[in-house]
């Protein structure tokens, strides 16, 4: 795969992972700040001689004591480590900026009735 097929996969992914208090998924919520993807040096996939890459991701909860943050975060990291050609994923929980409804996309406002 190509960097930009893995970022395309990574928030594919992303879509795929809810917080089981909010019926809206991670990526719609805005809870996702940064995804980088980086082509590892020198490391093929011996199946293939595909590149390798290492996924990095900043992220924050809607509130800071949220209570199902660590299913979030396990469910993320096992989901983006199944993307083939996916060596290293490291999510970073961030809190600048604070979250704020303001965040989420059209879709998740109209579900969540804010529109």
């Amino acid at each position: 795969m190509t960097k930009y097929e893995i970022e395309e996969k990574t928030v594919e992914m992303l879509k795929t992972v809810f917080d089981p208090e909010i019926p809206v998924n991670v990526w719609d919520l805005g809870m996702i700040y940064k995804i980088d993807v980086n082509e590892c040096e020198n490391d093929k996939d011996d199946d293939n001689d595909n590149p390798q890459f290492d996924i990095s991701i900043d992220m924050t909860f809607t509130a800071p004591n949220c209570p199902a943050a660590d299913f979030i975060l396990e469910d993320i990291q096992q989901k983006l480590e199944s993307i083939h050609d996916v060596k290293s994923v490291n999510v970073e929980v961030v809190f600048e900026p604070e979250w704020n409804k303001d965040m989420m996309s059209e879709e998740a406002k109209l579900d969540l009735g804010f529109m």
